[in-house]
């Protein structure tokens, strides 16, 4: 550490997003992804610190801003959360965006502020719209995203068999309807929504190989997103709920999530461009997400897809470590 940890609080949707404003040392210069593996592998004590009890909790979400590699990027962002290193997280641009403009890290523009993120899955586009000159609702415009896999069936425990698709949105995620476990919205506790997906995530990591064009860093099954089964062609919104991580569960509809999901529906013939759809969270709170065009990612017929949501601000901190301490380097209780 090189000083107290300070953070700005935020939350986009209910799930919290924890900003280091200072307290971590220099990275070396290099491309994102050579950043995150460089934080991993030297600085991880210190997301156990800022993740992990008694200073946050086993699903709390941060943010490390680091030096831009790509031309063109305002900012650039490592993900961190209860297990490691994310590729991409949409609430957490949602928040970066009116943080960019907040913090004077671009220059306001009148009615649309544009704010270029380098996040490990690539350049995010996020345009933060002015209200009497302060930022508030911001929309991004993902990276390429597809559907990796489609209708694929595991047999999990008491559930039996299960048929599930795996989509790309900045990140891999299995997509599978809920009332396939007997769970329904508003009905089941949250945690029986987390046993299944988390079944659903380590059974599929084992039985799905991935792979993406651009790096084989960002080939990894982040987690599983249980829906309430309303893909098809509607105007009303549709539920659902990601766990991810180490069965960490998102507040937010996730906007990695929604992208996953806009893929997935679009490949599937379930959406049509600029067709907007509200994705609404396990607590209630919602994103707008619709596909913005039809692309190319490899192999892979995809889509880039437009993700609207608010962020507010939480707290201000500064952390600190006592040498005697000996639950300073975080710990976690369940």
């Amino acid at each position: 550490m090189n000083g107290p940890l300070t953070v700005v609080d935020m939350h986009t949707g209910g799930e919290p997003l924890r900003i280091v404003t200072g307290g971590y040392p220099d990275l070396p210069k290099g491309t994102i992804l050579k950043k995150r593996a460089y934080v991993r592998d030297n600085l991880d004590h210190l997301r156990k610190i800022l993740m992990f009890e008694p200073r946050g909790h086993a699903d709390q979400y941060g943010a490390l801003l680091v030096e831009p590699d790509l031309p063109g990027a305002d900012l650039a962002v490592l993900f961190m959360h209860n297990e490691g290193y994310s590729t991409m997280c949409g609430h957490a641009i949602v928040a970066l965006g009116r943080y960019a403009v907040d913090q004077g890290l671009v220059l306001p523009g009148a009615d649309v502020t544009v704010v270029n993120i380098e996040c490990p899955c690539g350049l995010v586009r996020a345009d933060v719209t002015m209200r009497n000159g302060k930022a508030a609702e911001v929309r991004f415009e993902s990276v390429p995203s597809f559907l990796f896999a489609r209708d694929k069936v595991l047999v999990l425990g008491d559930w039996g068999r299960i048929t599930f698709d795996i989509a790309y949105g900045g990140a891999f995620y299995a997509l599978a309807d809920a009332r396939q476990f007997g769970l329904k919205f508003g009905r089941d506790r949250v945690a029986a929504f987390v046993d299944a997906a988390d079944a659903l995530t380590r059974a599929a990591q084992a039985a799905v190989p991935l792979s993406h064009p651009d790096a084989e860093d960002l080939a990894f099954l982040y987690g599983t997103i249980l829906t309430d089964g309303r893909d098809g062609f509607s105007t009303q919104p549709t539920r659902n709920v990601c766990v991810f991580a180490d069965r960490q569960v998102d507040r937010s509809p996730t906007g990695s999530g929604v992208t996953a999901r806009l893929a997935a529906m679009h490949a599937r013939g379930q959406i049509a461009v600029d067709q907007a759809r509200i994705f609404e969270s396990i607590v209630g709170s919602r994103f707008s997400g619709s596909v913005a065009s039809v692309t190319q990612s490899g192999p892979h017929a995809a889509i880039t897809a437009h993700v609207s949501g608010r962020a507010f601000y939480s707290g201000r901190c500064e952390f600190t470590v006592e040498d005697d301490d000996p639950l300073a380097g975080g710990f976690l209780v369940r």
